[in-house]
């Protein structure tokens, strides 16, 4: 989805690794997207509360102030219309399932194929318009790259 012709949707990216940040962000913004980056919890927390609503925020699992679900929880309690997108290295089921209670969109594993973030992240978007539930997503993930 090319979203340079519509009301460009906003997307928070908060991952405390510099490349993989500037990587999505930049492939985001190529897109057409408003990308705000954060590289810790707190900010994340910070841009949640102080900015105008996201409508998707790609999260990554473990930051240097917060390695378990709190800041997913937090983020879905600041802005509960926000898809968000888990992003780890360590997708062991008990993270995945946890995320996905907690209203996570999808779980995605690095590394990952940087095409299909911005597809991602448009699929979220529609999914949260449409209120699909994570029930419904169930199923394998198109976009790790392990394939």
């Amino acid at each position: 989805m090319d979203v340079k012709n519509s009301a460009a949707l906003r997307v928070l990216v908060v991952d405390d690794e510099p490349l993989i940040r500037w990587s999505v962000s930049e492939t985001l913004a190529e897109a057409g997207y408003h990308v705000v980056e954060t590289g810790d919890a707190n900010a994340a927390r910070k841009a949640v509360d102080e900015d105008q609503p996201f409508d998707v925020v790609l999260l990554d699992y473990r930051l240097p102030d917060s390695d378990d679900l709190s800041l997913l929880a937090s983020i879905r309690r600041a802005s509960p219309s926000a898809q968000v997108i888990l992003m780890t290295a360590f997708g062991r089921p008990e993270v995945v399932r946890g995320a996905l209670d907690l209203g996570a969109y999808q779980v995605i594993n690095k590394p990952f194929e940087m095409q299909a973030i911005a597809d991602l992240v448009a699929q979220a978007h529609a999914a949260g318009t449409s209120h699909e539930t994570h029930e419904d997503l169930l199923q394998p993930n198109p976009y790790d790259s392990h394939r």
